[in-house]
């Protein structure tokens, strides 16, 4: 019971996450906006970032979509991490390289 508790709360925990980066997505400043442009990506990618996050964070809350919201987020995480590494922002790798290895932790412990 114990383990089931600890599981759902960090899943939980991901899924606020991913709602509170897709709404900011989704309602980028114009300096998220500046970001996504710098990195090459079209006017409307910051949507298509957004909508994904949300839908991970979503698919995290009930154990029935758990382990198909923690492999949407993984391979979110694994592009906010492929993009800041491939333009040598390095120290902004760590943030979604830790989500991404939480989620794969998440995506291995749903039974």
């Amino acid at each position: 019971m114990r383990n089931i508790f600890w599981k759902s709360i960090l899943a939980w925990l991901l899924a606020a996450f991913f709602f509170v980066g897709g709404i900011g997505n989704i309602l980028a400043s114009d300096a998220i906006q500046a970001d996504y442009a710098r990195w090459g990506y079209p006017f409307w990618f910051h949507y298509l970032t957004g909508t994904l996050e949300l839908i991970a964070g979503a698919l995290l809350i009930s154990l029935r979509t758990r382990k198909l919201g923690s492999g949407l987020a993984a391979v979110v995480m694994c592009g906010a991490a492929a993009t800041v590494l491939a333009h040598g922002e390095f120290t902004h790798a760590i943030a979604p390289l830790v989500v991404l290895s939480l989620s794969v932790f998440v995506w291995f412990t749903v039974e």
